[in-house]
């Protein structure tokens, strides 16, 4: 069937048309965490089977990010971005089918190869869609998406466990895919600028670039559960990833078509920028997997009641997106990002003063600052990274940074994983030893007790290491150095998904 492409697409067609895929690869990735438990019920799976779901998702993922310059110029855009949607649509209705825990991780695989893409395709286009007066409210727009995808996952995924079967967590993505797919064809444009290449693929680069991501990815997310360093895998996969990555680096610096060109980085403003995505992606991931275990752990909230408690940092984030899409060049990017680091950090200090006798307005007005916050700090912290970065780099440029973004989530999650358990061991034993009678209380009922108040201290710990990571990086954005010609746009929100 052939598509007839619109010279000249309405602005307004071509956000929708990458809005429904980014907002589709965003909400599946949140959507199906909520759901292991029960297909690994269906399928006969243990809790380390099921948990491969998310993780050959994820690791597909950072692989295929950073090769989004690449394959945009060999495929070209609009051929780039259909392929993604059809790979990520037909990977869905095949894990609709799934009948057993590795040809379910399999397909995941296949999904994540697709749903890598599409992200940080859909800020590149978005950015060149638009000229630089509009870029703040569209991006915004982008920005606001990126929010909305984690917020309603979740619950969607939990309505439709309670009412439904798991596989129609995976095939409603099926007709989503399928209108994207088709309205990619008929509007995104292939910009003129972007030199098409015919060489062939670099099949040693990409082997190194596979065996380095994805052995990284796996010490990020199974170095905790693993004991880290205690296990001879973790010990082999971070060497694999170190020696990967130390000889992809080089081999690309010397290439003269590299893969993954890294030579943007010779742009301060984009390494800096980066590095502090990489922090604050630390913070934005880590409390993000933090916030619901406490709510429910700590101050006992069901699961319902936890996504009652997240939704209004949600909605503080949508009305903070316009806010800053309103708001265009009148102020300094770098003061709005280093402001929303601080009221990040400050909302997470806030959170680290509650114990388990906090209610549901006692989360209230930490999560509604929170949000806030996040608006100020990713849209404008990107437009000032990409400002000065040329439009034919652009893609490259934006997959690199989503990959970072992902690292450093997945480097939060693993290091505030691992000071919970030590925390919460310190704690309880520091508690344990000040008991010295029990006063009739039963023996059982007091080391819960006392285990609850270890839980609150390790909880509370955490959300303040978040806040200091925030606190000390803050003076780093003014390091960086954004093209006057560019400033004063937003470029593209680089929010959790």
């Amino acid at each position: 069937m052939q598509f007839r492409q619109r010279k000249d697409a309405p602005r307004a067609l071509i956000t929708v048309t990458v809005m429904l895929g980014m907002i589709m690869a965003i909400v599946d990735t949140t959507i199906v965490n909520v759901g292991l438990n029960t297909i690994g019920g269906n399928l006969g799976a243990s809790v380390d089977e099921v948990s491969w779901i998310a993780t050959g998702y994820i690791l597909a993922n950072v692989i295929v990010m950073p090769l989004n310059g690449w394959l945009t110029a060999y495929l070209g855009r609009r051929r780039f971005y259909a392929t993604s949607l059809a790979i990520f649509t037909v990977a869905s209705a095949l894990c609709g089918t799934a009948r057993s825990i590795w040809v379910l991780v399999f397909y995941r695989v296949l999904q994540g190869f697709g749903g890598g893409a599409l992200q940080p395709t859909a800020q590149a286009i978005l950015f060149e869609s638009y000229p630089p007066e509009k870029r703040g409210a569209a991006m915004a727009i982008f920005g606001l998406g990126a929010m909305v995808g984690p917020a309603i996952g979740p619950t969607l995924g939990g309505w439709i466990i309670d009412n439904a079967t798991w596989p129609l967590i995976f095939y409603i993505n099926i007709p989503i895919g399928i209108v994207a797919f088709v309205m990619t064809l008929m509007y995104v444009p292939n910009p003129a600028y972007i030199e098409r290449v015919s060489r062939g693929i670099d099949w040693i680069g990409l082997g190194l670039l596979s065996a380095g991501l994805a052995s990284l990815q796996y010490v990020l997310e199974r170095g905790q559960h693993d004991d880290w360093y205690s296990s001879d895998t973790i010990w082999i996969l971070t060497i694999v990833s170190v020696a990967s990555i130390a000889l992809f680096i080089w081999r690309q610096l010397h290439e003269s078509a590299p893969l993954v060109d890294l030579r943007v980085f010779r742009l301060r403003t984009f390494t800096i920028g980066n590095v502090i995505g990489v922090i604050t992606g630390f913070g934005l991931f880590g409390t993000t997997l933090v916030m619901p275990l406490f709510f429910q752990n700590v101050m006992g909230f069901t699961a319902w009641e936890t996504g009652l408690a997240l939704m209004p940092g949600a909605l503080a984030t949508a009305i903070s997106m316009v806010i800053v899409g309103r708001m265009g060049n009148r102020f300094d990017s770098r003061l709005v990002v280093a402001g929303g680091m601080i009221a990040f950090g400050i909302s997470c200090w806030w959170l680290g003063i509650l114990d388990q006798n906090a209610g549901y307005w006692n989360v209230f007005w930490p999560r509604c600052f929170q949000g806030l916050s996040l608006g100020f700090l990713f849209v404008p912290l990107t437009t000032v990274t990409l400002s000065g970065m040329p439009r034919g780099e652009l893609a490259n440029a934006t997959g690199l940074a989503t990959l970072l973004r992902q690292l450093g989530g997945s480097l939060g999650i693993a290091i505030l994983t691992t000071l919970l358990t030590r925390e919460l061991t310190i704690a309880y034993q520091a508690l344990a030893s000040g008991v010295t009678q029990t006063h009739g209380v039963p023996v059982g009922t007091l080391a819960q007790i006392v285990n609850l108040n270890a839980t609150v201290i390790a909880y509370d710990y955490l959300f303040r290491v978040c806040a200091i990571v925030f606190f000390v990086t803050a003076p780093f954005v003014f390091f960086m150095r954004p093209s006057s010609a560019r400033a004063g746009a937003p470029a593209m929100a680089m929010a959790a998904e």
